[in-house]
């Protein structure tokens, strides 16, 4: 059985990996159009179980990536002179470039050689297989060689950001929401390496038009930035890494597959990065596929449209669970003018999936000082 991969990050990676440890007669292609170690972005965010959810169908990839992953229990949040800690949410986070550096280490193990600097420009320059997986992100080429068959349906966020590095750690997943002379600001920051972190920084199209940044170079608004965030960088530099200004695209697919090809995580779907759970969601979506797969008995008609089917109702919570948080964060400046507890309680809040009675739960302490504060739990969305 032939197999073209196209896309060597974390999704068409470990769709190698996966499938060629199910069936080690499967001839497994993938192709990428960057070299082996070009990746955007900084850190990549788990849950609290890490990479529990992928020791059913190999735990040696599991234990490959858990030792370098960074911990920590709380999420912060600042806004105005409060620093509000909410315990029990759990995070684990790597460098998105040692990730796929032991991903590739991985499938080098299994004989999987991705074609480096391959750009595929029509589907056509292909080699010939009975199944081609589309996991080449948001401008996938395979979705876009046909967009009708898949159903596409693409819309841009208002918000902009920006997505930095910074030379530091934190001691949480941490928001931070500040306002500035231009309007509020936002900032997602979060240790993933020894001395590193993710810094993205958000803001409204008001506060974007007013800041002038879309009349900037990198590094003058990178500059701004840092003087703007100055109090919670304490001293640390943004790292440049393709940061230009974003707005986020909610991308889905009403149909995931056509004739034999199959999309998967970005290219397939978006989920937005306040949620922290791309890259989880496109390696879930290897699974799932590579499980219908084999309880097809490797038949491509019947495994692609089980795939979809099982697969779309659990996506589709969190895809739904990210558009709302999507949607807080689009109008957090309003959302600034609550005060610090009431505030990061609407914050913990915003995807609609947390009720006052789950978050007793999962935040004790956090919760009793809300109650202490005559806080109603159920707050303000």
């Amino acid at each position: 059985m032939q197999i073209n991969i196209l896309g060597a990050g974390p999704a068409g990676l470990y769709a190698a990996i996966l499938l060629k440890r199910m069936r080690a007669d499967l001839t497994v292609r993938v192709f990428e159009q960057n070299p082996p170690d070009a990746t955007f972005g900084f850190g990549v965010v788990f849950s609290d179980q890490a990479l529990e959810f992928l020791r059913g169908d190999d735990p040696e990839t599991a234990d490959l990536i858990e030792p370098h992953m960074q911990r920590w229990s709380d999420i912060v949040v600042n806004h105005r002179d409060a620093h509000i800690a909410i315990d029990g949410v759990g995070f684990a986070g790597i460098g998105r470039l040692e990730l796929l550096q032991l991903l590739q280490r991985r499938a080098a193990d299994l004989g999987i050689v991705p074609q480096y600097g391959m750009r595929i420009d029509a589907l056509s320059d292909l080699p010939d297989a009975d199944l081609t997986i589309g996991a080449d992100g948001l401008n996938s080429l395979l979705r876009r060689s046909n967009p009708q068959a898949f159903g596409e349906k693409i819309t841009a966020l208002d918000n902009r950001f920006v997505w930095y590095g910074a030379n530091r750690e934190f001691d949480a997943l941490t928001q931070t929401f500040i306002d500035t002379p231009h309007g509020p600001m936002n900032a997602h920051h979060y240790s993933y390496a020894p001395g590193r972190a993710t810094f993205i920084i958000e803001m409204g199209p008001l506060t974007f038009a007013q800041s002038g940044f879309a009349d900037m170079a990198e590094p003058e608004y990178r500059a701004a930035c840092e003087a703007l965030f100055a109090d919670h960088l304490e001293g640390a530099a943004l790292i440049p890494n393709q940061s230009t200004w974003r707005q986020f695209p909610n991308l889905s697919c009403e149909t995931w597959y056509h004739d034999n090809c199959v999309l998967v995580g970005d290219a397939l779907h978006t989920a937005h990065f306040s949620i922290g759970s791309g890259t989880r969601l496109a390696l879930e979506d290897v699974i799932a596929l590579a499980r219908a797969l084999r309880a097809a008995d490797w038949d491509v008609t019947a495994a692609l449209p089980a795939y979809q089917s099982e697969r779309q109702p659990v996506l589709n919570k969190i895809v739904t669970a990210a558009r709302q948080s999507a949607d807080w964060y689009e109008d957090f400046g309003t959302h600034m003018q609550l005060d610090p507890y009431p505030f990061a309680l609407s914050y913990i809040r915003r995807a609609g999936r947390l009720s006052a009675e789950r978050l007793a739960r999962m935040a004790p302490a956090f919760t009793a000082t809300l109650r202490a504060k005559g806080i109603d739990l159920e707050g303000t969305l």
